[in-house]
């Protein structure tokens, strides 16, 4: 693993309620409280955000949206803007995950509009691509990831990049309990950053920030973490357990 800090999220989708989210990060902090340098982020459900980021008042752990809209306000009904997520103290937001992709037909001009927009308003994006068991099978897994990458990002520029965080996730790998080995990840993951490079130039390649999301667990975050691209993960299922995901966030004492 390079310099770079390590990044773990964890994305509770739609689960938990206000009174759940609370009792789950007080058993969580007391977990995590001496872990070591590893930055968090917990992405709760658009109702627990505030509940949540109070729980969270000394900053030690981030708090995400899974999703918003890239204008600041209008007749959007059932959306959640920038300012209302930036007024409640969320730092950062999933974007482009591949259940909003495929449920909710978000394309990547969508995610490049949001990806500006979260910027502009000093919310970390956390950018999500990835292709499906067809795609890999077929061997297109690059051409669909740099495909993803240059319409994702086509509205930012080299600086911004390093400010914002990817994630790999497999769609073949989400909720199905498949997992990419570490060398398959890492190779991906390589290549990200390689297309990266290609866009953005070598110097912002280096310094942004890739994670590996797809049935991450206890069990195989170590070697996971081992690789030399891959600074963290995107945790969906294991995260929901404060417990379980205390022992992904101590990765390093496994």
């Amino acid at each position: 693993m390079s310099e770079r800090t390590p990044v773990i999220a964890g994305n509770w989708k739609m689960f938990k309620t206000n009174t759940e989210a609370a009792a789950y990060v007080a058993e969580f902090l007391a977990l995590v409280v001496d872990a070591g340098p590893v930055e968090i982020v917990l992405c709760p459900p658009f109702t627990c955000l505030e509940a949540v980021r109070r729980e969270l008042a000394d900053g030690r752990v981030r708090v995400a949206a899974q999703n918003m809209h890239f204008e600041a306000e209008g007749a959007y009904t059932g959306e959640v803007s920038a300012p209302m997520l930036k007024e409640i103290g969320v730092t950062d937001v999933v974007l482009g995950h591949s259940e909003r992709r495929q449920y909710f037909c978000e394309n990547d001009a969508d995610l490049a509009r949001k990806t500006s927009t979260a910027l502009a308003a000093g919310i970390r994006p956390i950018l999500c691509v990835g292709e499906s068991d067809r795609e890999r099978e077929a061997g297109g897994t690059n051409d669909k990831l740099k495909g993803q990458l240059e319409g994702g990002l086509a509205g930012i520029s080299a600086d911004q990049l390093p400010e914002m965080l990817i994630a790999y996730e497999p769609i073949w790998a989400i909720g199905t309990g498949k997992t990419a080995t570490p060398e398959i990840a890492e190779e991906t993951i390589a290549f990200i950053r390689g297309a990266l490079a290609g866009q953005f130039g070598p110097q912002a390649a280096r310094r942004v920030r890739i994670l590996y999301g797809g049935s991450v667990n206890p069990g195989n975050i170590g070697e996971l973490m081992k690789a030399e691209n891959i600074d963290g993960a995107l945790v969906g299922g294991a995260s929901l357990d404060a417990a379980g995901f205390a022992r992904i966030i101590r990765f390093k004492e496994a």
